[in-house]
């Protein structure tokens, strides 16, 4: 809650607007608490930050369920081995190696001669989002960050953030996962958000670490080098993309993705006017383009075997690089997997996309704010300059005004997708949009509104980051991107819908998931591609509960709680 920008307050107001924030949200916050409806579901949060919590010195924090011959745990190759180490090499009989080289930048490991995989060291306790996910990742962090925050664990939370700067100077970038099979992508920033929140929680709670945000702020900065240069630029749009260093099959998927890769090549195979580049026969001229291994494709599309009973052999074919470097770039997303880039995702890296050039706008703005916090005043004339140029590219290459959305922008044809898509929400969040294209992105509400909150997308494509689900973190930035531009009912009836379906689930289960079924109000989904398993636990999920709670009106809390208190119990099993 306590996000005020306090740099431009006198220290006499900000104390009293401390004082009057904590006073307006403690009679939420206590309803909830004490409702008898929520009060399981908040223990049940509350207990969970210590379930997920993993270290160097926990022997669960090794083992990793999408490869499980990767249990062993890889140092920096210039980190001396610290005792915990050493005393976790003899309790959990887990097998400690130094990296084979020094890493400055993203790309720079050779990650094929890491051989096993592994988890790779942070000196701090961190909190992992749950099940298939047992490692420290990039975006889920900011959400499970708000969680602890609000539950008072700011020691938990600050050093998450500090396990970040640890992988920009040790790592080359933050991960997308503290695993080596990550060192060659990161995930969408939100360093910034989460070195803010810190330091606002701390501020609040009476101690101003100057020295801690000095240090933060040349993190920060360090990190935001890596967004604005090549490979990850788009183009000359003065806009950023998402791009994956490495090359070849993502290794994480080998298991419990099964088949995904088959199916993207049967596909492509059934719709050739939307390959492109991604697939070729085995005798194609191009095929030196190709890599991974090879699928032989048998066509069952009713439209092409009319003719004739049984399906059609399309032969062998292959995945090209092309192909590759669009999947991994979509994990480092986040979005994995949706058709948003063109079918699984395909094209990610021909895209300059809304997300991703909000989050950078918002990092310019938090890193002009830290520079003058920190009595930088050129620094922070520079950083919002560059704000300003990036508001004005978005504007030009992101901003539909006719369809009153923002949309990804294909460099390769130099016009905007037509694919809508939640991340419109981003750039309310960020602040970065005028009041009346606000109001034009809030009136597309109805686009993606469903009974159980708003789904990724109107398009159902089978995937998980499209309809019919929800993702908490993608609730979370509609409604404080509607809140921030005054939209406060439009705000609170999704709050509530979402909360709603995660607290019937929970009552119902006794878990909490990392997607729902928004339109069937159900953690029951029926995903066609990639992994298909519902994570319990789960930490983002978790994270934002607490913050849509902190921030719904009382009467509708208790609302919710009642709801809850009426609601059949079933099995938790």
């Amino acid at each position: 809650m306590l996000r005020k920008r306090l740099s431009s307050f006198t220290f006499s107001y900000v104390i009293l607007s401390v004082f009057l924030l904590a006073f307006e949200c403690f009679p939420r916050i206590a309803s909830a608490q004490t409702a008898p409806g929520l009060a399981t579901i908040l223990q049940y949060i509350t207990s969970d930050w210590d379930v997920l919590t993993r270290s160097m010195t926990r022997c669960d924090s090794i083992a990793d369920p999408k490869l499980p011959e990767a249990a062993m745990l890889y140092l920096p190759a210039d980190f001396p081995e610290p005792d915990s180490v050493k005393q976790m090499e003899k309790v959990c009989k887990v097998r400690v190696e130094h990296l084979p080289m020094v890493i400055r930048h993203p790309g720079q490991a050779d990650v094929e001669s890491i051989s096993p995989q592994g988890l790779l060291f942070l000196p701090n306790s961190y909190v992992v989002p749950g099940g298939r996910f047992n490692e420290m990742y990039g975006w889920d962090s900011y959400f499970i960050i708000l969680g602890l925050l609000h539950d008072r664990r700011i020691d938990l939370a600050r050093g998450m953030v500090e396990n970040f700067f640890f992988e920009i100077e040790h790592y080359g970038t933050i991960l997308n996962a503290n695993r080596t099979y990550y060192l060659t992508r990161s995930q969408p920033p939100f360093l910034t958000s989460m070195i803010m929140e810190v330091y606002n929680a701390e501020y609040a709670a009476g101690h101003d670490d100057k020295a801690w945000l000095t240090r933060a702020y040349e993190f920060a900065a360090r990190d935001y080098e890596m967004w604005t240069h090549e490979p990850h630029l788009a183009g000359s749009t003065g806009l950023s993309r998402y791009y994956d260093f490495g090359n070849g099959p993502a290794p994480e998927g080998a298991q419990d993705e099964a088949g995904l890769h088959r199916k993207v090549a049967g596909y492509f195979v059934i719709h050739p006017e939307l390959a492109r580049t991604y697939v070729i026969t085995k005798n194609a001229r191009q095929a030196q383009t190709a890599t991974g291994p090879e699928y032989n494709v048998q066509v069952c599309d009713a439209a092409q075997t009319m003719a004739h009973p049984g399906c059609d052999t399309a032969g062998t074919v292959r995945l090209t690089a092309d192909y590759y470097k669009g999947d991994r770039s979509m994990r480092e997303s986040g979005f994995d997997i949706s058709f948003r880039f063109e079918p699984y995702g395909a094209a990610t890296h021909h895209f300059a996309p809304v997300c991703l050039n909000s989050l950078l706008y918002k990092t310019e703005k938090d890193l002009e704010e830290m520079s003058r916090l920190l009595d930088k005043t050129a620094q922070a004339e520079q950083w919002k300059q560059r704000a300003e140029q990036r508001k004005k590219s978005i504007g030009k290459y992101l901003w539909d005004d006719q369809r009153g959305q923002f949309f990804d922008y294909d460099l390769r044809t130099a016009s905007r997708s037509t694919y809508e898509y939640l991340a419109t929400f981003y750039p309310l969040w960020a602040g970065l949009v005028s009041p009346q294209q606000a109001q034009a992105v809030a009136r597309n509400v109805k686009v993606f509104e469903q009974p159980g909150g708003l789904a990724t997308s109107p398009n159902e494509t089978g995937v998980q980051w499209d309809y019919p689900y929800g993702w908490a973190p993608l609730q979370l930035l509609a409604v404080e991107g509607l809140r921030r531009y005054g939209f406060t009912d439009d705000a609170n009836r999704i709050s509530y819908e979402f909360l709603s379906t995660v607290a019937e689930n929970f009552k119902r289960e006794g878990t909490i998931r990392e997607k729902y079924d928004v339109v069937t109000r159900s953690s029951d989904v029926q995903v066609s591609a990639g992994y298909q398993a519902n994570v319990v636990g789960f930490g983002w999920t978790n994270g934002v509960f607490l913050r849509l709670l902190q921030d719904l009106p009382k009467e509708m809390i208790d609302r919710l709680a009642k709801e809850q208190d009426r609601a059949p119990q079933l099995s938790h099993e």
